[in-house]
């Protein structure tokens, strides 16, 4: 049996199949429905249907999110796709479809996906059973822990929400940091989410430029942009630092758009050293293989005996 992939994003709702080895079968997408609920539920089918007649066979189904179901109602939560938000999603799709699927946040589908037979995959690393830590850092931040080739959700299914802890060892400047979302104050996805850098470059020096254009300009020798940057790096060098420090993993993966920015895999390892609780520090930080696809691949990984 094939597995297939679903990664249901706010603008687009993608699916691919993988074959046993994980080579990819096809691929295909829909818009993502902006008016209902069931609609949303129609074009997950619809989408499902595309790939399977593309293939010409059944699959395993696995479904990326962006939030979780809750262990406690079975109902979505945290979603920032909100018309998913109280509603039985993985539940509402095995009924139409006959067949049991398996929901995850789409962090710890990317985590999973890299972990699996990407960046930190046991063929990469040399480790046969390596802890990953799975960070995207695009319009927000979020995180998946993968254990032993399997993800870690935690009972409360909140395990590696990374970005709504608050930013560590706040400078002067930094304190109390900006209001997020979630209503606190001062969250890593206030300081390393794209957006948010582009907002604190935009706020030192009055230039509206986003992350991609930041990080250009401070390799052109934009003094502006470099301490945009500088700062950027070490904010992402402390939070980094307490993952080690709580989850020791074999390595960090980073995928979203700001994992583009070369200069964060040689300057966030040098600087992280001085937060850990360590004399030593062997965990990687890597940039993700599968790119922008690791989120619906790794959906398709939650299957492991299909």
């Amino acid at each position: 049996m094939i597995r297939i992939g679903i990664d249901l994003g706010g603008t687009k709702i993608e699916g691919l199949a993988l074959d046993a080895r994980g080579q990819e079968l096809c691929r295909k997408r829909v818009p993502t429905p902006r008016s209902n609920y069931a609609e949303i539920v129609d074009a997950v089918v619809e989408l499902i249907g595309l790939v399977e007649s593309a293939c010409g066979e059944r699959g395993s189904i696995g479904l990326g999110i962006p939030g979780i179901a809750s262990p406690a109602t079975g109902l979505i939560k945290n979603a920032n796709t909100t018309l998913l938000i109280g509603h039985p999603l993985d539940q509402d799709l095995e009924q139409r479809l006959g067949r049991p699927v398996k929901l995850a946040n789409d962090a710890n589908c990317f985590a999973l996906s890299e972990a699996t037979d990407g960046a930190a995959s046991p063929a990469e690393l040399g480790i046969s059973h390596p802890t990953v830590f799975g960070v995207i850092l695009g319009t927000g931040t979020g995180g998946g822990v993968v254990v032993r080739g399997q993800v870690l959700v935690g009972p409360d299914a909140i395990a590696g929400e990374w970005g709504h802890n608050p930013l560590p060892w706040l400078t002067p400047d930094e304190y109390p940091g900006p209001e997020c979302w979630c209503k606190k104050r001062g969250c890593i996805e206030t300081f390393l989410s794209g957006p948010a850098l582009a907002k604190h470059h935009f706020e030192r020096t009055g230039k509206a430029v986003d992350a991609a254009q930041i990080a250009e300009l401070s390799l052109l020798g934009d003094a502006a942009a470099r301490a945009s940057m500088d700062a950027y790096v070490s904010r992402l060098a402390r939070a980094l630092a307490t993952i080690i420090n709580v989850l020791n993993p074999d390595a960090i993966v980073l995928g979203g758009g700001v994992s583009n920015i070369a200069r964060l895999y040689d300057d966030v390892p040098r600087l992280w050293a001085d937060y850990v609780f360590s004399d030593v520090v062997t965990t990687r930080l890597v940039r993700a293989k599968h790119g922008d696809s690791s989120g619906v691949r790794g959906a398709a990984w939650l299957w492991t005996d299909a």
